[in-house]
């Protein structure tokens, strides 16, 4: 789970590397949060139930501070706006209907000023609507492909995308 992956790299003195935490649900966020405190990993969170000098002060407790090598946040609260290029690892906790909100949150990290590689993992629950998401994730990435191909290509039926792809969810 995403806690042993954030303990090895909380272990880790040489790269001091700082992990962000995204869900979209904040009952996930507190599941993860008592398990960082067990494993004694120092973090900081953010999410829409924070006044906004609650956020500032923890965004600069993640940044400065380099104890802290998590932060935990939901993916509304910190999906636009936010520069956190001090970070190497995200975890992605959930599927988001819409790929781009992920893109989005993930972007966070791969702001100006970001000098290291990024990795990113995806958690998704097997046999799940998750995966089924993840599934339909896909195929809307290949909306903007299909856009960007020439006409030839365009009109193959196997490059479109069918109303039945959209049943395949709750089929």
């Amino acid at each position: 789970m995403v806690v042993e992956r954030v303990a090895e790299l909380a272990e880790s003195p040489e790269t001091a590397e700082k992990s962000v935490v995204f869900s979209q649900w904040t009952a996930m966020l507190n599941l993860i949060e008592p398990q960082l405190k067990r494993n004694n990993i120092r973090f900081a969170r953010l999410d829409g139930t924070m006044s906004r000098m609650q956020r500032t002060a923890n965004l600069a407790k993640f940044k400065n501070d380099p104890g802290v090598r998590v932060l935990l946040v939901s993916l509304k609260a910190g999906g636009v706006g936010l520069n956190l290029a001090y970070a190497t690892h995200v975890f992605v906790m959930d599927a988001f209907w819409n790929p781009s909100v992920e893109h989005q949150a993930i972007d966070r990290v791969h702001r100006l000023g970001q000098t290291k590689p990024v990795s990113v993992t995806r958690y998704f629950v097997r046999d799940s609507i998750e995966e089924k998401i993840l599934k339909l994730q896909q195929r809307k990435g290949k909306i903007v492909d299909i856009s960007l191909m020439d006409k030839e290509r365009a009109q193959n039926p196997d490059s479109l995308l069918r109303l039945d792809d959209l049943s395949m969810l709750f089929g």
